[in-house]
Order: C-alpha cells, then structure tokens, then sequence
C-alpha cells in the first residue's frame, strides 16, 4: 500500500442496530485520519454507552505502515474484535473506525455467533456511513513578492486547487493538492517566477 495511491475510506459517520436473541448490537463507524482520532472516537462511544456489556472497537489509519487495531473488550478471544477488524479489511476501507456496542440479552451466543454478529454491526454500519475514494493530499507554502502574486494565483485557480493567500509584506499561499500532482505544480510556479517563488514544503 502506498501513501500516494487513492484509498477507499467511509463518507461520515454511519450507526445500525439489531438484536440477535435479545441481544442488542450497535454499530458506529467513523472516519478518522490519525490513531488519536481513533481512539477519540473509541472513548467517545464508551462514554456514550457507559453501561452496555461490551463496546468492541477495530479501526486501520494510513499510518506508515498502517496501523490496525481491535480489542475484544471482554468477549471471548477472537469472537469480536478480530471479526471486526476483518470486514474492515475485506471492504478494503482505511482511515476508518468501528465500535460495536453490545448489551447482553441473557442468551449465550457462542463464539460463531459472536463474530457473525460482530461482523454484521460493523458491515450495516458502513453500509450506514457510505464509503468514498479519497486522494491523498499535501500541503505547501509559497511566498512570493506582489509582482509575482497574480501569476500564482492565476495557476493556483486554472488547477482548481484548494489554497488561502495572505497578503502581508510579501504574498503567501497555503496550497492544498493531490500528492501526485505536487511536483509538477511547484515545478510550475517556479517556472512561471523564473525561481523567484519561495516554496516551503
């Protein structure tokens, strides 16, 4: 997996809920960029569902390398954070999180049971969230005098990038783009101020 190709990530937050023979299963999906937001997402739903049995969380951030983590949360090993964890990976999703709460309804599930329920809560609710194709991005700085600052900003509009401008003693932009399309801008800017822009990456 590289860090420049596009990914498959969810659209926003998704929830779904069924009861398997009493027991009630909730599944939250989130995004989420970084393994802090992750694991915010993780605390946020167990400070939401305080009292339920179990709250099983799983999530893959686009680290380098990727980082993949889940937790059984008490249930027994393999029945719940493993289960959850792989539909993530068989959807091929990152930059994604999943906590499915679980009140116990008195029945034993049994292991099998378990992960099937498990994997359900975590599939309904990415099916809940919707899933996207995002391409990586980087940011870079560009400062340049006045006199070159309408030719910049004239290439920044014609490639449709995202970019804020500062207009202090000299001009400067903070440019959002594709990482494969990073180069070839700042090769561009440059030749278009014959070197006179400064770029910071």
């Amino acid at each position: 997996m590289s860090q420049r190709e596009p990914y498959r990530t969810v659209a926003g937050r998704g929830e779904a809920r069924f009861e398997v023979r009493g027991s009630e299963f909730i599944g939250h999906v989130a995004p989420a960029r970084t393994v802090e937001a992750a694991e915010d997402f993780v605390a946020e739903i167990r400070g939401e569902y305080p009292d339920a049995t179990h709250n099983v969380p799983a999530y893959r951030v686009r680290a380098d390398p990727l980082r993949e983590w889940a937790s059984d949360d008490g249930e027994p090993s393999g029945s719940a954070g493993d289960p959850a964890l792989n539909v993530l990976q068989q959807e091929e999703v990152e930059n994604v999180v999943a906590v499915v709460t679980r009140y116990y309804g008195g029945t034993n599930l049994g292991v099998g049971g378990l992960a099937r329920s498990y994997s359900r809560a975590v599939k309904d609710g990415l099916d809940a969230a919707g899933t996207t194709t995002e391409r990586p991005h980087e940011r870079f700085a560009v400062a340049v005098d006045y006199d070159d600052s309408g030719t910049v900003r004239g290439i920044l509009e014609s490639e449709a990038v995202e970019f804020d401008a500062d207009y202090a003693e000299r001009v400067a932009f903070d440019v959002r783009v594709p990482v494969e399309d990073g180069s070839a801008l700042r090769d561009r800017i440059r030749s278009a101020t014959s070197g006179r822009a400064e770029i910071d990456r």
